[in-house]
């Protein structure tokens, strides 16, 4: 069954997040309009026994609920990113308003300040009333009216409607709307915080696919994996799981079989996952990961956790699958190298090392860091991702002459020839 979400917010911005939101499977949204943000506490407590949990279009009304103890229900709000601002100042520049003057209510300072910058405008008459708790519109009304008749700013850009309807006729003044992407992510992360996907012993799984194309049966292939699914736009799709179930489907971050029926009908598949403690930790990565995919091939999936290991996954099974893991020719070793995250090289040089030891050899990260010319902290870094792709086995730690804990693995890379 489906979650209800309400969505709290002046009536103009419902409309935006339904848009936003209506291609996230695993929930439905109850549009909760107020005409002020005052109202937004009387909203909550008249619907909570309709919804599972809310979502407001902005801080403030949020901040308002939970100060009024209104909120009895999971609850979060979109952000109004830097994205968001860099927009308004296209759309100003547009209608023919000098950006270099303007006041700007409710984002952090050094957020509107980076903003400005980055599109290498100057600063020295922006003027910024970051929120915080106890500002209300009408002191975002009286900066905005002090800026623009005592310090020369000639246009306002506020987050909050009743703001913008007591300032409109008085200056000129923007209303800044969040992103479809910052609505997005603000309806994910509420997804996953009511159905308690989110806890100390489980991790999330936040996908990006893209496609050359546009697939029309997606939505299917997706359905045993994810039970979050959206669309960006016509090639690209943000996915959401569990670490569990992604492991499960990809036989432990080694075969994808989404992959190899999606490369039967598209040039190029690139699919990433990142694996974090929150959603937007997973996002991150999984932006990261799809980042370094071109260079991977066309056809490829990386798997990115948090403590800088990847798995990348190709479009077929390595050849060494029903063979012991690490009983490879040289070029099975490039196939490995790919999926572990590891240059052919590297791998070829452990190998060498693991060969001219006894059988059941055990590597300390200094024995690796000395036979590759690295520093410990690099083959730490090594080890723990042949760990993670069945080619080594943590076995213990020894105490090592500077007092740091030497860690003691078997490395399982041998060549099919070798006894």
């Amino acid at each position: 069954m489906s979650l209800a979400i309400g969505v709290v917010g002046p009536a103009d911005l419902l409309g935006r997040v339904e848009a936003a939101g209506k291609s996230a499977h695993g929930a439905r949204l109850l549009p909760l309009p107020y005409g002020h943000e005052n109202e937004a506490c009387e909203l909550v407590l008249s619907h909570e026994d309709e919804v599972d949990a809310f979502l407001f279009t902005g801080v403030i009304p949020y901040t308002l609920a939970m100060e009024q103890h209104a909120l009895h229900r999971p609850a979060t709000f979109v952000s109004y990113t830097g994205a968001t601002m860099l927009a308004s100042l296209l759309e100003l520049q547009r209608l023919g308003h000098d950006v270099t003057r303007v006041s700007v209510d409710t984002l952090p300072r050094d957020a509107v300040l980076e903003t400005f910058s980055e599109a290498r405008l100057p600063t020295a008459h922006v003027r910024v009333l970051a929120y915080h708790r106890g500002l209300t519109s009408q002191d975002f009304v009286a900066f905005h009216l002090h800026a623009f008749e005592a310090e020369g700013t000639l246009v306002a850009v506020t987050c909050l409607g009743s703001a913008h309807q007591a300032l409109e006729g008085q200056i000129p003044v923007v209303r800044l709307a969040p992103s479809r992407n910052s609505i997005r992510d603000a309806l994910v992360d509420l997804i996953l915080i009511t159905n308690g996907r989110v806890s100390t012993d489980a991790q999330v799984a936040v996908g990006l696919l893209e496609l050359s194309e546009k697939d029309s049966q997606l939505a299917r292939e997706l359905r045993s994996l994810a039970p979050v699914v959206a669309p960006l736009s016509e090639r690209m799709t943000l996915v959401v799981t569990t670490r569990g179930a992604l492991e499960q489907a990809s036989q432990g971050f080694t075969r994808l079989a989404l992959l190899q029926r999606l490369a039967a009908r598209h040039d190029r598949v690139h699919l990433a996952f990142g694996l974090g403690r929150t959603a937007s930790e997973a996002r991150a990565l999984a932006k990261r990961a799809l980042n370094r995919l071109p260079a991977v091939g066309p056809i490829a999936s990386i798997v990115a956790m948090n403590d800088d290991v990847d798995f990348v996954i190709g479009p077929l099974e390595p050849a060494v699958a029903t063979e012991p893991v690490g009983a490879a020719t040289s070029e099975d070793m490039a196939l490995i190298a790919r999926r572990v995250g590891l240059s052919r090289d590297t791998l070829l040089r452990l190998r060498e090392l693991v060969q001219a030891g006894k059988p059941g050899v055990e590597l300390t990260t200094r024995d690796v860091a000395g036979h590759l010319d690295i520093q410990e902290r690099t083959a730490r870094r090594i080890l723990k991702r042949l760990e993670r792709g069945g080619l080594a086995e943590h076995i213990a730690s020894r105490q090592g002459e500077n007092g740091r804990p030497q860690l003691v693995y078997q490395v399982k890379l041998r060549s099919r020839a070798s006894p």
